[in-house]
């Protein structure tokens, strides 16, 4: 599934392209997605500017100038795929929604699980929206620190690693960004979350932004069902530390340890025995 860096990525792409431009034509050509379209969904949107896009967690959150929100959620594999003007392949099979800005750009919905999601809602809802109102603080805002985290894993005897995957204690992490900031920060994903306090607590953070800022930057993970909205894939998987790097050497100088794999809640977890304690 596409994490936080992915959805910045896609979310960059886009604001590049078509921020500013108008729905001169939209497509929902199949409504039974995760959460089912709106049976106006398109006629909502079409005629309307996109004034603004931001991003909350792993949801694109597409701002329009008569105070409504469109939320796109990618799911497990949906992809948001741009193509210019004078594009005249007819969409796919597996292409739900199709948007044609006032330019002639077509963005295109791709979704072969239909695990992603569209829904709308409006300004003054947004924050209490369902999607969003359990949410924690996002990892790269200045309200996420050290005393954040460590009132956030207060008491808390679950691995250090499910914690972290819980959305309402930071927003938009997932199985590999943890990973590596568990990683970097030097501390065990099988350590108990409460445990992380004071020095620990504010280590961890500094490492989660420097993860994702070196994430977003690569242009995002370029997983199997995963292109970024320019149509180019990521590559920060080729600078993985520890994720899917089971067996081999630690990277860490004169660490000569080797990472292991073990499973946790059903989850592939990644570590260094030797480096994270």
């Amino acid at each position: 599934m596409p994490e936080l860096p992915e959805v910045e990525t896609v979310r960059r792409g886009l604001t590049a392209r078509i921020e500013g431009r108008r729905f001169a034509r939209v497509e929902a050509r199949r409504p039974d997605l995760r959460v089912p379209l709106p049976s106006d969904f398109a006629a909502r949107i079409q005629g309307r500017l996109l004034s603004r896009i931001g991003r909350r967690a792993k949801y694109l959150l597409l701002h329009l100038d008569d105070g409504q929100v469109l939320f796109i959620h990618l799911g497990m594999s949906g992809r948001l795929v741009l193509h210019a003007r004078g594009h005249n392949e007819p969409p796919g099979k597996h292409e739900h929604v199709v948007f044609v800005m006032d330019d002639g750009t077509e963005v295109r919905f791709d979704d072969h699980r239909r695990f992603g999601l569209m829904a709308l809602t409006t300004e003054a809802e947004l924050s209490s929206h369902p999607f969003l109102r359990a949410l924690g603080p996002e990892p790269l805002d200045k309200a996420f620190d050290g005393a954040a985290l460590t009132a956030a894993l207060k008491g808390k005897r679950t691995p250090l690693k499910a914690a972290l995957l819980d959305q309402s204690v930071v927003a938009g992490l997932g199985n590999i960004y943890v990973s590596e900031a568990l990683f970097r920060a030097g501390l065990s994903p099988r350590r108990l979350a409460g445990t992380v306090k004071g020095p620990r607590a504010e280590k961890l953070v500094e490492a989660i932004r420097a993860v994702l800022a070196d994430a977003i930057a690569a242009g995002g993970s370029s997983l199997r069902d995963y292109v970024q909205a320019s149509g180019e894939l990521g590559y920060f998987q080729h600078r993985w530390a520890v994720y899917d790097r089971e067996g081999k050497d630690c990277s860490t100088k004169d660490c000569k340890g080797r990472i292991r794999r073990v499973v946790q809640a059903n989850r592939s977890t990644f570590y260094c025995p030797r480096c994270q304690r």
